[in-house]
């Protein structure tokens, strides 16, 4: 783990100083593949897509996305084959827990591409090497999958709203998944140490509920409108690809603010909805974890520092807060209770053990506050 992170950051730090006599030697392209959604989903899909765009150009080397044609692991296969294709492909990037049964099938046919997945865990290529009759399988040493610690950043952002001054809380989850469950327990837990510090756990409750479903629309926005208005909700930590657009539009009829997830999605909430709706987000490094990877295959370094790994990647130091692969953006937010140096206190306790946050999903976390959950609203 240290030697993965370490290279990482030393990877990325240096892949701007690779020129173009890479390309020179035979080129190398980089495809992705989509997951359920696409390259302007303000969210994961196109956080990958912009990463991989702009490495590539600034390394003079050809980029190329492919959209499977249906929300399979069959179309998600043939974008695969068809990006194999593309000239010296030397990587292809694959964003989502969804092409975990896609590289169990397919990784191992092309040896000579490395696969970069993000959000894919070692419990989804085990269960989908089982569905596939594939028993005792080992992931491939030209396959890397990222996974992170969505539990931290939950954590900051509630731990943040709280101390900001909020009181009322809500958890939107677009599916069930680990990842956005992890988000989500870790927001409460975050909410709950924050309470405790102040000593309002008698005041502070999370609305939790999660829309089974990446996307928003009429029915999530309706039981947004109720947790607003009804309930008295203050702010939404959305958290599930499209789903945000439900609370946004709930939000913006009555002042009510937003947590974004995965990236900085304060331009796009404010600019969209309202003026100083999105009081912060919940921050995984999509892109650092991208280019380093893309700069280690150019530099022949991939191989041992990424191959045939599933490592989670988290908090890497105490003090370059925006080296962490885990975080908020502290540029963007619209807080004024919570300062930049509370949030660099909280990063330094939690680096260091002194503050916990439990990645179990199992099970609901035990906390003071009052967290009322709603299971799926479809």
């Amino acid at each position: 783990m240290k030697k993965l992170l370490a290279a990482a950051l030393v990877a990325l730090t240096a892949f701007t100083g690779l020129t173009s006599c890479n390309s020179k030697k035979g080129g190398a392209d980089i495809c992705m593949v989509t997951d359920s959604g696409d390259i302007t989903d303000q969210s994961f899909n196109q956080t990958t897509y912009e990463a991989c765009k702009e490495f590539a150009k600034e390394n003079n080397l050809t980029f190329k996305y492919f959209k499977p044609t249906a929300n399979t692991t069959s179309a998600r296969v043939a974008s695969i084959d068809l990006a194999a294709k593309e000239g010296k492909i030397k990587a292809i990037v694959l964003p989502g827990f969804l092409f975990a049964e896609a590289i169990v099938e397919r990784a191992e046919k092309y040896p000579n591409i490395k696969f970069i997945a993000l959000d894919v865990s070692k419990g989804d290529i085990e269960g989908a090497a089982q569905a596939a009759g594939k028993s005792g399988y080992t992931l491939p040493g030209n396959v890397f999958c990222a996974v992170y610690d969505e539990q931290i950043p939950g954590y900051m952002a509630g731990y943040a709203a709280v101390k900001e001054g909020y009181e009322h809380l809500g958890f939107l989850g677009g599916m069930a998944v680990p990842a956005v469950v992890r988000y989500g327990y870790g927001f409460v837990q975050g909410a709950n140490q924050a309470a405790v510090e102040l000593g309002k756990t008698d005041k502070v409750t999370v609305e939790y509920v999660y829309g089974n479903q990446f996307f928003g629309d009429a029915q999530i926005k309706g039981v947004m409108d109720s947790w607003y208005t009804a309930r008295g909700v203050q702010v939404v930590f959305a958290c599930g690809g499209g789903i945000f657009t439900s609370a946004c539009e709930a939000a913006k009829d009555v002042g009510g603010k937003l947590i974004g997830v995965d990236t900085d999605q304060s331009a796009l909430i404010n600019s969209t909805y309202g003026d100083g709706m999105c009081i912060t987000s919940a921050m995984k490094g999509l892109a650092p974890t991208v280019k380093a990877n893309l700069a280690a295959i150019l530099d022949n370094t991939w191989d041992d520092v990424y191959g045939g790994q599933i490592t989670s990647l988290g908090l890497v130091s105490s003090t370059n807060i925006d080296s962490n692969y885990v975080q908020l953006p502290t540029d963007t937010w619209s807080m004024k209770n919570f300062s930049v140096d509370d949030y660099k206190a909280l990063v330094t306790k939690l680096f260091t053990g002194e503050l916990s946050v439990s990645a179990e999903i199992e099970k609901e976390p035990s906390v003071a506050i009052k967290f009322n959950t709603y299971g799926n609203i479809k």
